[in-house]
């Protein structure tokens, strides 16, 4: 009898041995992978360039005739803009830099009669001759190109002009929303110095760290004329010039430090389209970049087994390539097994709640290579939308969001504003 209970002892403990040892095997290794995050946006100082003209043939301003376009822009934000003085050599009208000054220190937009921050500038490349019908263009060219000069009252020839404000009026007009219209009307007629204006251009630099990004995008004082502003100045023909800004005019965006989620479940911890923000921090990271609290909130919830927030360690925020310059970038290793997935998200630093992030199902944690072209930009829609990197309620750019509330959703490609590069043009993420 003794000896049977030995025996079934013994038995039954060899059955837990090999379903321990069954069950071990079973158990997932976990395995080590790196996610890197970069900005790789080629990013643009400019935020929007445009060009105006008049009706007529030759599409000139004529005495008495006046023009207008619209633009968005944010806090600290200037407009500038060149139109040739067409009876003279080679002088245009521009606003002193960095341009027309369009918010008030608190934030309020600026209407009305701005006509005193236009001047009359001399490009330097031709002899004046006394302005008027009778000017012979192109002229005679200067023996050696000066320098662009503010004429006052008189050029280095001698001749006689009255402040651009007695010729030029322009106005401005706020539309809500932080759009603005101006109007540029040409007063020339009746005075000593009447002149039509020729064709122009115009253009709105980005601001980062409350700095305009080229706070002389058309002209430098002191400074000879370049990038085709002579042929506005001598010509009147303004595609050169905005050919050239054109070219410097585009997308200009920061990434938010980085949200990195490893979690096992069916579906992102975090958020959904069409559905609205959870309050659960989401809304924090989409309008002012901060992930802590969606951070705090994820760590509590079941099936989430990592939560990291990427800072960039030099400029906390992950800027996007300057002038050739490499954007910033991000790393994190992770410990993984089969089965766990990984979402990320970041702000689209300059709008008002839009987010990158994972689409569809997330990613296989244990897969690697690019997944770049697996992000999406979303909506958050918490905040009201404005031109990306010209509001003047973006939280990024000194403004406080408008409270609105939609269901998250992609954004859409051209948007009402503008139109993105593709988003793997922007944000580049890999395992490895």
């Amino acid at each position: 009898m003794k000896y049977n209970l030995l025996k079934t002892y013994y038995l039954f403990a060899s059955v837990l041995t090999l379903a321990a040892c069954k069950k071990d095997d079973d158990m997932p290794s976990a395995q080590s992978t790196t996610i890197s995050i970069e900005n790789v946006l080629d990013s643009k100082p400019l935020v929007e360039t445009g060009t105006f003209q008049g009706t007529g043939t030759p599409p000139v301003i004529l005495p008495g005739q006046s023009t207008s376009f619209t633009f968005s822009a944010a806090k600290n934000q200037r407009l500038t803009f060149a139109t040739m003085y067409g009876w003279s050599n080679d002088l245009f009208f521009a606003p002193d830099n960095p341009g027309i000054q369009l918010y008030n220190d608190n934030g309020e937009p600026i209407t009305g009669d701005v006509s005193d921050q236009i001047k009359l500038w001399d490009n330097g490349t031709r002899q004046n001759q006394v302005p008027g019908s009778a000017v012979v263009h192109p002229g005679t060219a200067e023996s050696a190109a000066k320098n662009i000069k503010e004429v006052s009252g008189t050029d280095d020839y001698g001749n006689s002009y009255l402040a651009a404000s007695k010729l030029m009026k322009v106005m401005l007009a706020y539309n809500g929303n932080s759009m603005f219209t101006v109007t540029i009307s040409n007063i020339s007629g009746g005075t000593g110095n009447e002149t039509p204006f020729s064709p122009g251009v115009w253009t709105i630099s980005y601001v980062a760290g409350g700095n305009q990004l080229l706070p002389e995008a058309i002209y430098s004082a002191g400074k000879p004329s370049a990038n085709g502003l002579t042929n506005i100045a001598e010509m009147g023909d303004n595609s050169v010039l905005n050919t050239y800004l054109m070219g410097k005019t585009g997308i200009f965006t920061p990434l938010s430090p980085v949200l990195v989620v490893v979690y096992n479940g069916q579906a992102n911890p975090f958020f959904m389209t069409g559905e609205n923000d959870r309050g659960e921090g989401l809304k924090d990271l989409a309008q002012k970049g901060s992930a802590d609290a969606l951070a705090a909130a994820l760590k509590t919830k079941a099936g989430v087994k990592a939560v990291y927030v990427l800072k960039d360690a030099t400029n906390t925020v992950l800027l996007p390539r300057i002038n050739g310059a490499a954007g910033g970038s991000v790393s994190q290793q992770l410990s993984v097994v089969k089965g766990d997935r990984v979402a990320i998200a970041t702000m689209y630093g300059f709008s008002n709640d839009w987010f990158f992030a994972t689409s569809g199902n997330d990613w296989d944690a244990t897969q690697k290579g690019d997944l770049s072209s697996t992000i999406g930009l979303y909506d958050d829609g918490t905040a009201v939308n404005q031109f990306p990197g010209a509001g003047i309620t973006q939280f990024n750019l000194a403004g406080t969001p408008l409270t609105e509330s939609k269901v998250i959703a992609a954004v859409p490609n051209p948007n009402a504003f503008t139109t993105l590069p593709a988003i793997s043009s922007i944000i580049k993420v890999t395992l490895q």
